[in-house]
């Protein structure tokens, strides 16, 4: 099945170009479906599973959601703290504004 690209206008070549694209990715994601059936098969073969292998977590890491410590304090309202991150409380930028600095409001 060749074809012959010298004779297709740039419409034809670009449909010819993202057919084949989407091809090859076919080609691929069957490709790494046989290779994972494979990987699969092997380490059943050997008596283990895929968590005994590779460990229990599977994907992206899940990162940590706990609390973060105070870093700033509210020296009129010691119960006023922020941690630094996200936006800055209005306590914080009006200390800011009356001459105070950020040293002065740490922990």
């Amino acid at each position: 099945m060749a074809v012959d690209i010298k004779n297709l206008n740039h419409n034809q070549l670009t449909d010819l170009i993202s057919k084949a694209q989407v091809r090859q990715n076919e080609l691929r994601k069957e490709k790494v479906v046989k290779l994972r059936e494979k990987v699969h098969a092997l380490i059943k073969a050997e008596g283990y599973t895929f968590e005994d292998i590779f460990g229990g977590a599977r994907g992206k890491a899940k990162r940590s959601t706990g609390t973060v410590p105070p870093k700033y304090r509210n020296p009129a309202n010691p119960a006023q703290t922020w941690s630094g991150r996200g936006k800055r409380p209005h306590w914080f930028n009006d200390a800011l504004k009356a001459g105070k600095k950020e040293k002065d409001l740490a922990v």
